[in-house]
Order: structure tokens, then sequence, then C-alpha cells
């Protein structure tokens, strides 16, 4: 449309509306994409603008009285896909007041710095040394700490990492960023069956929670283990053309043309170059730092679980096979709840999904499958791999009847009589609440709310 006619349109429309309305925002020409949204603020005398681009473009927002002279009340610059401000505006003092946000080639010069991109607490956040209970300092569990020698998590670096998982541009129409399949609210996870990609793709397989990711002493990654390290990891949801469609080369780029980037890499790294080698330590540190140590378990182990609940109790018995024989630890041992191993769980036969028998095409791996530390699991709804669980009541009920007999099935799963599965002991409905219970005193609240842990990024109000 002739931007003219778009004018004389925009002025026919705000008149027959500004009998009704005391604030109305114009019609404009916008980039791909994007669009503004103009309502009343959360605050009486207040309206609010709400804009969305993943270009990221300066919008310079006006004001007029008579649709013919428009003054500059502000610019606002966004840093990752929208941003929403409110300002004052009293329908008495004004009652014909027109608004408009006005996207001007000429005039998108602005860059976001490290000030004005993020919103950053005073006293830099501690990655680097959490608190850690003294179970987490045992061997056992210390022996699962995958931490290269050559990737310590520090706080500049794991910040960065927090940055870029936060970053919608590293997909490749800047549309979702890491944290879209792993939501800090659900465990780092992502409560859909399969996460949605860039271009509205389904994923294969259900994204882990990453809570805990740095304890696993395999060090492997994914369900099916096919990234030898959490390094190696990080980088493949981005190359993906399912999930965020770029490429490296490509995302360096990007990467190097925002000034606050290159504070960022100097902070963790000591110079501005961005490379994919850093992309992906930071990424890395960042994923080790979300650590949960927090839980109504953890603070049961000091006090001999006085704090539990009958329930909870019964729940930690059957758990650690003290009642009956359900042995659930034996996957599922430690503090941390990290298996040492790949399972076949006995979900069906023959598998749809063979894990790593997918991956490697030998028959004694199929049905193989990497299982996630249990913390926050009440949480991280749905289960398993493909999400066909969609509560801890279900996954229970099939371990409990339902395990399916397979030639994979992991031994701790058969009786030793027969090799048949063995399921749990034929819990009652009673002993599998209590089950459940357990289950959720494994929560960390303080981590899905911990801001170090969140999106850093600045979106205004």
């Amino acid at each position: 449309m002739k931007p003219a006619r778009l004018a004389q349109l925009s002025r026919s429309i705000i008149s027959a509306l500004a009998f009704v309305c005391s604030a109305t925002l114009t019609l404009a020409q916008l980039p791909a994409n994007s669009s503004i949204a103009l309502a009343p603020g959360t605050t009486p005398g207040t309206l609010g603008f709400t804009l969305t681009d993943p270009a990221n473009n300066l919008y310079v927002v006006q004001s007029s009285t008579d649709l013919v002279t428009w003054t500059d009340i502000a610019s606002w610059k966004l840093h990752n896909g929208s941003f929403h401000r409110a300002f004052s505006h009293d329908p008495v003092l004004t009652p014909r007041r027109f608004f408009r946000a006005v996207f001007d080639p000429a005039r998108n010069d602005i860059q976001s710095t490290l000030a004005t991109a993020l919103v950053l607490p005073a006293t830099p956040a501690n990655y680097a040394s959490p608190s850690l209970p003294s179970a987490f300092l045992a061997p056992v569990i210390a022996a699962q700490d995958n931490t290269p020698a050559n990737n310590p998590v520090t706080d500049a670096g794991a910040l960065l990492g927090r940055t870029l998982f936060y970053d919608k541009r590293l997909s490749l129409n800047r549309t979702v960023s890491c944290a879209s399949c792993h939501s800090q609210a659900h465990g780092f996870a992502d409560p859909r069956p399969l996460s949605v990609g860039f271009a509205g793709g389904l994923t294969g397989r259900n994204s882990m929670g990453l809570a805990n990711a740095r304890w696993y002493q395999r060090k492997a990654m994914f369900w099916d283990e096919r990234a030898a390290t959490l390094e190696a990891q990080v980088l493949q949801p981005i190359q993906d053309s399912v999930e965020m469609g770029m490429t490296l080369p490509a995302l360096v780029t990007r990467l190097g043309a925002e000034p606050y980037y290159a504070t960022l890499f100097t902070n963790a790294f000591g110079s501005a170059e961005v490379t994919t080698d850093r992309i992906s330590k930071a990424l890395a540190q960042f994923v080790r730092s979300i650590v949960s140590t927090q839980t109504k378990y953890d603070a049961g182990v000091a006090v001999g679980f006085t704090n539990f609940t009958a329930q909870e109790n019964l729940g930690r018995q059957i758990f650690f096979s003290q009642f009956k024989s359900a042995g659930c630890s034996s996957c599922h041992g430690t503090d941390n709840f990290v298996p040492s191993q790949m399972f076949n769980n006995g979900l069906e036969n023959p598998y749809v999904d063979k894990g790593l028998g997918g991956r490697t095409g030998l028959p004694r791996d199929e049905g193989l499958f990497k299982a996630p530390s249990l913390r926050n699991i009440a949480l991280t709804a749905p289960y398993m791999h493909d999400g066909r669980f969609a509560t801890l009541e279900q996954v229970v009920e099939f371990y409990n009847s339902g395990v399916v007999d397979h030639p994979n099935l992991s031994p701790a799963m058969k009786f030793r009589g027969d090799g048949t599965p063995r399921n749990l002991d034929k819990l009652t409905t009673t002993e599998q609440s209590a089950l459940v219970a357990f289950l959720r005193a494994l929560t960390d609240e303080a981590l899905t709310n911990d801001p170090k842990f969140a999106d850093p990024f600045n979106y205004g109000d």
C-alpha cells in the first residue's frame, strides 16, 4: 500500500475511534513479523505499549492531539524480541490524544549495550562456588562431576552462558532460545511432550531437565548419549534443522555484531573475540551452574527426616528398598539421584525409538536411554524420552505393573529367579501415593525462583 493511502486510511480509522477512545494507536508500516499493541496499563492513569520484533529494531514513540503534528516522547530499543513500557496518560486532561510507535530505518542507529540490554545485580552472582551439602563432597558423588579441567565454571563465564541460553539470536529467525525448551519454572525442562522448534516443527524427543547435569560420570549427553560431553551437546540444538536452524559461522557473526557481547566475552575469556569454542564453553558453564541442593530431602538428611510426613517417609523407605523391595535406588542412586549407566526400562517391545540402538544399529543397544537426575522430577513432566506419561502417578503405576519384558531389560528390573520383569513388588495404591509424595520432596523451589538462573534481558517493564 502506498504511504499516502496508508496515512489516509490511518486518519479515517482514528477519526472514527476518537469519540470512544481517549488514546488510540495509529497504523504504521512495520518490519516483517513485528507487531505493536496499546492497552491500558495495570496502574490507573497509564497506558502500555508492547512491541514485538525478532530483529530487535529501534522504535520512536510519538504522541499527537490532531494527527498532524507528532511529538517524540521516547525511543525504545528491543534487545531480545519484545519490549513493554507503560507511561502516564490522563484521559481527563488530554481526552483526545493519539499515540504511535514509528520504525524509521534512518533512525535505527542505537545499539544495545551491557547496561541497556541486560538487567543485572550490582554484585555479580556466584556461579563458580555453590554451597554444596556434605553428601555432594563424598567420593561417590564427586566422581560423577563431569567438569573438564579446561572449562571450570567461572562467574563471568556462566553469566555469558546464561545470556546465550536466553538469547533468541541463537535461532535462525530469532524466535526461540535454549530456554524455550528448558524452562526454569519447569526444572529447566519442557512441559510439552515434544518441543517446538524455530519454524514450528516438533523435536523427536522430550526435552530433558538440566538441573544437576554437572553430575554424570559417563559425561555423555542426550537421551542416546550421542554427545560425548556437555560442551559438545550445547552446540547441537543450535545447528539442528528443527530446533534452531543456525550455522555456527552465522552465529559467530551475529553475536559479534552486538556490543554487549564484546563486554561479556572479554570478561569471560579475556578478549572480545567470539568463537564457537567460547560459545560452547560458556553455555556448558551455565548449565553446570544449575545446581539443585535445597530440597526437603536435603533438609531431612541432617535431621533424620523428622521434617518428612509419615507418607513421605514411607515413600522414602520404598524408594531405598527399606520397605518391600521396589529398588528404585538401584537405578537412581546417591543423594544426587543420578544413574551410573544407560537403562532399558521396559517401556515396550519392540521400541519405536530404539534409543542408543538407533544410533549404533546394534540389537543389544535397543531401548537403552540415559536417565536424568530425579531432582525436581515433580516439575519436569511429562516423562520418558517421548513424554508419554503426563504425571508421576502414571510413571509409578507403569513401574508397578506395566513393565514390558525385553531382551535388553536392565538387570535391576528382573527377578533373579526367572528373569521376568519384577515391577515394583506390587505396591498398593497407598504405597504408590507415598512413593509419589517422596519424589515430590525432591523439588527445589529455590532453584526455580533464583534470579541468577532467570532470563537476564531487559524487556522494559
